[in-house]
């Protein structure tokens, strides 16, 4: 269970507590004056039989009250403005403000999905515009900016390929997907009524090409692969999977979560991809978390381009010779809806922005950037913390706390059992909770699943090389400390490490509660 940390005295937690323990009988943020004819007034607007005896039980606070509540709270949140957040596989890079700011113009913050197409142009033509940004990315010429959330994303495509394939009189009922993959995978996957297979890795980490094609029968739909993969590296032979796929009348789907990887240097449309997702809220410095909101926008080749969800944004010529832009309903062979209206277009706009700004040659500079800060904060780490597969990465590389000559062994001896032959001295969980001691986000954590302790880490392209070198050093330090000192961490934030599953079972939901907990302790 959840104790208090020494460093926040009670005095402080008062700051913490929750709005309902910081109540008091009359006290108030404002008072307004009672009019004379304010019970004629009451009885005109909302007659006594609608009126309750008593006020609603809602807590009762001054302004002060609320402003340092929430203020405090806010500081509590690590977030990518406030300290490194190396999530792997998240992409949690800076989200520029003048993105936020272009987002809350008037003309795109007021407008409303239901105005007529003639009304919102402007907002059409950006919209248009990101479909165009995305299929030249891509090398997809077809776009859908609907899904919410790469997982959506995701979804959407394997619900085009099924519709793909009936048109073609077809069942196929089987999706392959390496066992590196994003859990996403298979979940959209049975969303969609598909049969998972998995493939297996090779000894480089990468696609065992041998087992893909030996589960290649009449029944596979499609192929989803991440490039580069989850552990950081590229699938060297991604052009030869597409073909063996193709040959077996299969499509190949690239899940676009390590874009920001070959954003501008290679695209997915040219290496055989007949469909992938987005993360605009990853690779395109759209702010995520908390479940929202995101983006997932999609793109697929020609001969799937019909089954895109409703509305596309299409461009005509106006009887003016201007370029009009409408949402077009009528696709017959569309999957229907994903999402209400035409996404969401406050991510979409920060997208849009964030594109035009960089332009080819900055694109270009993102992926570059982010290989070499991960490439350098891996030479700084690995002798402390192994990477079992690739001496280079792409944009993140997964490590490893597990130690010792044997870590191969190791390593193969986990993906058969998923268990270690031996007793791990220092946690990724101990890491990621003794970096926070050190004002760092963890990384990614016991993902992917073929590597046992996985520290996934993914420095990103806007990270300065002294926040890298901190970041290093901080994780060395916690290789060299005591075991008892990072076992017991975090020793600095306001709850100390909780029992974990006595916690999910028996949750402390207010201060109350801990307080009367550390008590009885």
């Amino acid at each position: 269970m959840a104790t208090k940390s020494t460093r926040f005295p009670l005095r402080d937690q008062r700051s913490l507590a929750l709005l309902k323990e910081l109540s008091r009988p009359q006290r108030r943020a404002a008072r307004l004056p009672v009019a004379d004819d304010a019970a004629d007034e009451l009885q005109q607007w909302l007659p006594e039989e609608h009126r309750s005896d008593s006020p609603p039980p809602l807590p009762e606070l001054s302004e002060l009250d609320l402003v340092r509540h929430f203020v405090n709270l806010s500081a509590l949140n690590m977030s990518v403005d406030s300290a490194f957040y190396p999530l792997g596989s998240c992409t949690m890079k800076y989200n520029p403000k003048r993105h936020e700011w272009a987002a809350r113009l008037p003309g795109f913050l007021n407008v409303h999905p239901q105005q007529d197409d003639e009304s919102v142009q402007g907002m059409l033509a950006l919209l248009y515009g990101m479909q165009e940004l995305l299929a030249e990315i891509s090398g997809l010429p077809c776009v859908s900016l609907q899904p919410a959330a790469g997982a959506q994303g995701e979804l959407t495509c394997l619900l085009i390929a099924a519709a793909y394939y009936r048109d073609q009189g077809q069942q196929r009922t089987k999706v392959l997907i390496p066992d590196s993959a994003h859990g996403t995978n298979p979940a959209s996957a049975a969303l969609a009524g598909f049969d998972c297979v998995t493939v297996a890795s090779n000894e480089r980490g990468t696609v065992d090409l041998a087992d893909l094609k030996a589960k290649l029968d009449p029944q596979v739909a499609v192929c989803m692969i991440t490039n580069p993969n989850t552990l950081g590296l590229f699938e060297t032979d991604i052009v030869e999977v597409a073909q063996a796929l193709h040959e077996n009348g299969s499509l190949l789907y690239i899940d676009g979560a390590n874009l920001n990887a070959i954003l501008g240097k290679c695209r997915p449309g040219d290496f055989g991809a007949d469909m992938m997702h987005f993360n605009v809220h990853k690779t395109f410095t759209g702010p995520h978390g908390s479940g929202g909101p995101g983006a997932g926008p999609i793109a697929v080749r020609e001969e799937l381009g019909a089954y895109l969800p409703t509305p596309v944004i299409v461009r005509e010529r106006g009887e003016d010779d201007r370029p009009r832009y409408r949402l077009d309903y009528d696709r017959p062979r569309s999957v229907g809806r994903v999402h209400g209206f035409f996404g969401n277009v406050g991510i979409l706009v920060r997208g849009y922005c964030y594109l035009r700004s960089l332009g080819p040659e900055g694109m270009r500079r993102v992926a570059e950037n982010a290989v070499l800060n991960a490439n350098y904060l891996l030479a700084r780490v690995r002798e402390a913390y192994p990477v079992p597969y690739g001496q280079r990465c792409m944009h993140e590389f997964v490590a490893t706390t597990v130690d010792g000559d044997d870590l191969q062994e190791v390593v193969r001896y986990w993906q058969q059992r998923h268990l270690l032959p031996r007793k791990v001295a220092l946690t990724a969980q101990d890491v990621a909770k003794r970096l926070l001691d050190y004002g760092f986000h963890a990384p990614t954590v016991y993902f992917p699943l073929i590597v046992p302790e996985a520290l996934m880490i993914e420095p990103t392209e806007t990270e300065a090389k002294e926040t890298l070198d901190a970041f290093a050093d901080a994780l060395l330090a916690i290789r060299r400390e005591e075991r008892e000192l990072v076992r017991e961490a975090p020793h600095t934030t306001p709850v100390r490490r909780p029992d974990e599953v006595r916690a999910a079972r028996h949750p402390v939901l207010t201060w109350h509660e801990l307080e009367q907990i550390t008590q009885d302790r």
